[in-house]
């Protein structure tokens, strides 16, 4: 088992690289997209959580991330004494006709498999991804955890529809007319994820990258009228009838099964692990169910995780983990506070 940290984009710099080393972890997870771009709401300081107007403004479509900006983002991890073990999360910019099944989608697909291919020449093992219209949405923020850190959580669901021009919770046309996507049903969804992988996993097994698919959070069946695909654990399971590739993965988050209504957290990590179906994992603790629920502290919440440590190391897991979120702890780094008391505890755990 390997010790990680994620960081946003605006957080690739040597300082955090060096705070990372400092902290025990040995590979990064990195965002390439921009959750924070013109944003309304959306402190560069926390998790993105933004309102009903979504996180801020995608990428450039016609930009795809470039090789020579992979390498030099490797290298510099790399001299910093760190390895990077995953890219989480495609650009909406890249991708919108893909989740949408609009007019560009096949030309969208082609980007998709070059940005795969220059991951695997840049040597980045793992695509991360979640494949939803509504994206991460709904949350709020407050004093939740221990102590009052500020922490996000959720009161109820969010049935607002999803305006036209926005996708995953960022705007990819802000100029676009106005009204509100079509609502389609949880069978087209899958179909258009279906249609996805088998056209993605040939090109991911022909360069060596795994796809590792994130659960839907939060996990209700809709979310801004919009179906989800993966709000319980076992849902899981029609990723590998899709296809059983062993590059068809799943990027596990602890806090979002924690989060789901039914299954067993144990009994999915110990048979996703059993089944080499994880790529890396985000651990965070929370309380309470959807609809309603709170992020903690790694050490308070709901999910025992010495318990959740030890399946790991009776499976041997030998990807990484990392702290995908953490309250915000009182003092002049709020973040960096939270994220050297769960990656202290997690080493901890994993030593």
């Amino acid at each position: 088992m390997k010790l990680g940290l994620g960081l946003y984009k605006h957080m690739l710099t040597e300082e955090n690289y060096a705070f990372a080393r400092q902290c025990g972890a040995t590979h990064l997870v990195v965002h390439l997209v921009d959750y924070f771009r013109a944003g309304r709401e959306n402190p560069k300081g926390n998790q993105p959580t933004g309102g009903d107007a979504g996180w801020g403004l995608a990428g450039d479509p016609n930009r795809l991330w470039r090789l020579e900006e992979l390498l030099a983002i490797k290298d510099q991890i790399n001299a910093a004494g760190l390895e990077l073990e995953a890219v989480e999360n495609f650009d909406p910019a890249h991708w919108h006709d893909v989740l949408l099944d609009g007019p560009e989608r096949d030309r969208q697909i082609e980007n998709l498999k070059t940005i795969v291919r220059r991951l695997g020449t840049a040597g980045i093992p793992i695509m991360g991804y979640n494949f939803s219209l509504a994206g991460v949405c709904g949350r709020i923020s407050g004093p939740f955890a221990r102590g009052g850190a500020i922490s996000v959580g959720m009161d109820g669901p969010d049935e607002s529809p999803i305006p036209n021009g926005m996708i995953w919770n960022m705007v990819c046309d802000p100029s676009a007319p106005e009204g509100t996507l079509p609502e389609i049903t949880h069978e087209q969804l899958w179909d258009r994820l279906a249609r996805f992988l088998r056209a993605i996993l040939p090109t991911a097994r022909e360069v060596g990258v795994r796809l590792a698919a994130h659960p839907d959070d939060p996990p209700l069946p809709k979310m801004r009228r919009q179906p989800r695909l993966v709000y319980q654990p076992r849902m899981y399971d029609r990723f590998i009838e899709i296809d059983p590739s062993p590059h068809n993965q799943f990027e596990l988050c602890l806090g979002t099964l924690a989060e789901m209504t039914e299954g067993d957290v144990y009994q999915a990590v110990d048979r996703y692990c059993r089944q080499g179906r994880i790529a890396y994992i985000h651990v965070r603790n929370v309380t309470g169910h959807v609809p309603s629920y709170r992020e903690t502290f790694i050490d308070e919440g709901d999910l025992d995780m010495p318990r959740i440590i030890d399946i790991l190391k009776e499976n041997r897991f030998e990807g990484v983990l990392i702290p995908d979120h953490t309250p915000q702890m009182t003092c002049s780094a709020p973040w960096h506070a939270g994220m050297a008391h769960a990656l202290g505890y997690l080493k901890a755990l994993i030593s």
